[in-house]
Order: C-alpha cells, then sequence, then structure tokens
C-alpha cells in the first residue's frame, strides 16, 4: 500500500524556517548537495515511527507537500486523472533516488508521488 515517504516545507526565509523547527521540535537540517537549493529534515531517528522531510524555497502559492512513494509512477497517472485529479509537474528524475511527478487531487490538495529507482538519471 501506497505510504507518505516524505514531507516538504516551503519558506521565504529558509534559515529562519530552519531555526524555526530546529528550536520547537529539536529537527535537524541538512543542506543538500544537489542541483537545487534544498534542505533535508530529519525529525528523529529511524528506530521510531515516522518521516524526514525537506525545507525549500518557497515559490507562488507553494504549501506544505507530502510525498508519497508508489511501485509505478505511470501506473498512479493513469489512476489520478482517471479519478479526477490532475498532473501539476511532470515526471523527472531525481539522480539516485526516483522518479518524481506533483498532482492535485479534485479537491485542490496538492502532493507528489515518488517511484524509487536509484538509476533514475536526467535525460
Amino acid at each position: 500500500m501506497p505510504r507518505v515517504v516524505h514531507f516538504e516545507i516551503a519558506a521565504d526565509n529558509m534559515e529562519r524556517a530552519a531555526e524555526f523547527y530546529e528550536q520547537v521540535f529539536g529537527w535537524k537540517f541538512q543542506k543538500w548537495s544537489g542541483p537545487q537549493e534544498y534542505w533535508l529534515i530529519t525529525t528523529g531517528p529511524d528506530s521510531q515511527p515516522g518521516i524526514g522531510g525537506g525545507l525549500m524555497r518557497r515559490r507562488p502559492g507553494q504549501h506544505a507537500l507530502n510525498t508519497i512513494a508508489v511501485a509505478s509512477l505511470e501506473d498512479s497517472i493513469r489512476a489520478i486523472e482517471a479519478k479526477g485529479g490532475t498532473i501539476t509537474s511532470a515526471k523527472r528524475a531525481i539522480p539516485g533516488i526516483g522518479w518524481l511527478a506533483h498532482f492535485q487531487d479534485p479537491e485542490g490538495n496538492g502532493f507528489a508521488l515518488l517511484e524509487p529507482d536509484e538509476r533514475a538519471a536526467d535525460g
């Protein structure tokens, strides 16, 4: 069964946001070495229930986002469209991680799907 595996928080001032979550919840932040400005969030030890997330620079209209892991992004896209959802950001590679796309459900809620694939690459 697909589960939420990652969340994202959008911020105008990433340092201020990181400091807030560090001080309020004790979360840890580490700048990602990838091609975009992105900080990984550790919310606790792997031995406890829960998920980690990411902090990214806010784009207009962007809110918090949950990412759901799926076995097949293509199958999920077909199911989403058949049930009235829409694609808001086309399938793209996150090198070494997998394939990612963004969607909106019929109620206007945004979410992302990730098909894990360490071989994923641009091009």
